[in-house]
């Protein structure tokens, strides 16, 4: 007997941890499983596209008013994931946003939730930090309560300035050495489009928030707009009474030679008005009027908080802070609501300044962090400890440059954008399939003539099942494709399924890790008999599989042994002893195929498409045509010339 090519044990040097940051997981009597795709009412974790963290939980309550739809869930989330999570819809945007602890403020309790938020949600692409902040009035800055500060590069500055970070030179003033990350450019362009609508319409801030406290009237008594005459800045050497709780009016009085008296705003000024500028912040807060007054005459600090120097580096996002307090010994809660209020409503106006395909086309936070990973190959101790913190692995992406999997994702998303609306639901819903998805080590063979719509529904199955599929199950797919070498052989496709299981389960990886380092850590490539020995042992350790084959008549490889020939390797697969897989395949009625296939398939499993099944997708699909193509259009008044051309089109098509 030929001696194995490696060992498949449990090589526990090469199980990755199973709390591998940017995989969800969700504990259960049998084993701890990812459940990145664990859908609520019709939506998964990785629809979520913006990250929203709030420090305290008047912040959070404000974010939570401003959503257009407020969803269900999560139900599952990381284990050690300390957030509390709100989700939910504004404009075209799904939104997750997530509250600290009780009683946790600082850079470094802000940072751990946007490390537990990339666990539970990886698919977030921008990040917005939304609360209250201290405003820094100056003689050039005319900054109120209730006003809003957006953060926004100045002379050299991100827009978030460490201020407590640097070193002390004797006979020197402290030298701040920290420089942080601007925001990203998706969300700097939204700030400026907003800002050029603001100054030519005027903003409906105020309105917006009156709108949701008439629908939420329980929260107006703790988030409406105080009276102006509570906004009072007092000079700076005024200081209130250490240990003094009382009301600074009773305390501090308003007395003219304590405050600093500005006029009222006119009709024609923006109130609140907006401020984009430089952030300062700190793992303290700032009631020193000295030192803000300092800051802002140095560094045009506009406002004061607590949480964005801990995150900017890591986390890309937008800092927007409602005005609460100057910053200084006179801090008091009674603007807290309000400009939380009006931080979260500028936030919404935002998001909806951003199109929707523009932040789909932004690179996951995740990714972006391991491409900077690998690009300048990071050894400075602390990014290295962020990326650690974030769980990007460097060993992922090493095993799928060695897989060369093809890129079968573009097929798929091409089929979906060819898909009429609303078609391919006669299969879904018939018998056959729904039984095909609950008996175990299933096997449907769907086979019809060029252009009947094979690639389509296949897509729309794929669609259906990544909806449907449970935190310890994984769907797999692949096109094969004449058009494109890399699509054409068994080789290929096991490949590409070991890629996607791997990417997906850690907890089929071992044998994979086992292979990689046979091959000296990728330096080789392994023979197609040892992929499929991989593949074959590393879905046994899946609850359920879900495989979709495209196209099987565009494979050059169907023919030979279990692992040369793609015919013998499927009647292989469903022949092993596993727990359960469920086949589905798609080709043209080509002779090898169906000889090969009748042998051991039932013929209730094999559907001709090309019948009157698929005659209502044709209809819907003429039908649009008929009554909106461009070229049909001086038959859109006669209904019955209509019905009568895609009677005639129906006919013809003849399950094309």
């Amino acid at each position: 007997m030929r001696k194995r090519e490696f060992e498949l044990g449990n090589n526990q040097g090469a199980i990755l941890s199973t709390e591998k940051r940017g995989e969800i997981y969700c504990d259960d009597d049998d084993a701890r499983t990812p459940v990145a795709n664990v859908p609520g009412p019709g939506l998964a974790h990785v629809d979520y596209t913006v990250g929203w963290i709030c420090a305290i939980t008047t912040e959070y309550v404000a974010a939570q008013a401003f959503l257009d739809e407020k969803h269900e869930g999560p139900e599952c989330v990381s284990p050690n994931d300390n957030n509390h999570y709100t989700l939910g819809k504004i404009g075209k945007h799904n939104v997750v946003i997530a509250v600290l602890p009780d009683g946790e403020y600082g850079t470094s309790s802000v940072a751990g939730a946007a490390r537990d938020m990339l666990h539970s949600f990886p698919n977030i692409r921008v990040g917005l930090i939304v609360g209250i902040g201290g405003g820094a009035p100056s003689r050039k800055y005319d900054i109120r309560l209730g006003d809003v500060v957006v953060s926004a590069p100045r002379d050299g500055e991100s827009g978030v300035f460490q201020y407590d970070f640097g070193k002390t030179i004797q006979n020197q003033s402290f030298q701040h050495t920290r420089f942080l990350n601007q925001s990203p450019t998706i969300l700097r362009t939204a700030v400026n489009g907003l800002k050029a609508q603001y100054e030519s319409e005027g903003h409906q801030l105020e309105a917006t928030i009156n709108a949701v406290l008439d629908k939420k009237p329980r929260l107006r008594k703790k988030y409406k707009r105080p009276d102006s005459s509570s906004d009072r800045l007092y000079q700076s050497r005024v200081i209130h009474p250490p240990n003094d709780q009382a009301d600074c009016a009773t305390v501090c009085g308003d007395d003219p030679l304590k405050l600093i008296l500005r006029p009222e705003r006119t009709e024609d000024e923006d109130n609140p008005a907006i401020h984009n500028g430089l952030i300062a912040s700190a793992n303290q807060l700032m009631k020193d009027a000295s030192v803000r007054d300092k800051l802002a005459a140095e560094k045009d600090v506009l406002c004061f908080e607590m949480e964005a120097a801990g995150l900017v580096n890591h986390f890309p996002c937008l800092v927007i802070r409602g005005i609460s307090d100057y910053s200084d010994s006179h801090k008091n809660k009674e603007w807290q609501g309000y400009s939380a209020m009006v931080a979260a409503a500028y936030a919404k106006d935002l998001l909806r300044h951003i199109p929707p395909n523009r932040l789909e086309a932004e690179k996951r936070i995740i990714d972006v962090i391991r491409s900077e990973f690998n690009e300048f190959h990071i050894s400075n101790r602390e990014t290295r400890e962020a990326v650690e913190n974030l769980g990007i692995e460097h060993k992922q992406d090493k095993i799928n440059r060695w897989l060369q999997a093809p890129d079968i994702s573009v097929n798929y998303h091409k089929a979906l954008e060819q898909r009429h609306k609303g078609t391919g639901h006669w299969f879904l819903e018939n018998k056959v399939f729904t039984e095909w998805k609950t008996q175990p080590n299933a096997f449907l063979w769907l086979h019809g003539i060029p252009g009947c719509g094979k690639t389509i529904l296949s897509a729309t199955i794929i669609e259906h099942l990544e909806k449907a599929i449970l935190p310890s199950q994984s769907l797999l797919y692949f096109y094969f494709d004449s058009s494109d070498i890399s699509k054409q052989s068994l080789d290929s496709m096991i490949r590409s399924l070991i890629s996607q299981l791997y990417d997906r389960s850690d907890i089929t990886r071992t044998s994979v890790d086992s292979l990689f380092s046979f091959c000296g850590d990728g330096r080789q490539q392994p023979r197609s008999e040892s992929l499929c020995e991989v593949f074959l042992h590393s879905i046994k350790q899946v609850d359920k599989v879900w495989i979709i084959l495209d196209a099987l008549d565009e494979c050059e490889t169907r023919k030979g042994n279990q692992t040369g020939g793609l015919l013998s390797w499927m009647k292989g697969l469903l022949d092993s002893e596993l727990k359960d897989v469920q086949l589905l395949v798609t080709s043209r009625p080509e002779r090898d195929i169906q000889t090969a296939l009748e042998v051991w398939v039932r013929k209730e499993c094999i559907i001709n498409i090309q019948s009157n099944l698929i005659t209502d997708d044709i209809r819907a699909y003429i039908r649009t045509k008929v009554k909106r193509g461009d070229g049909l259009q001086r038959w859109q008044g006669f209904p019955e010339v209509q019905d009568e051309i895609e009677n005639q089109l129906a006919a013809k098509a003849n399950g094309m």
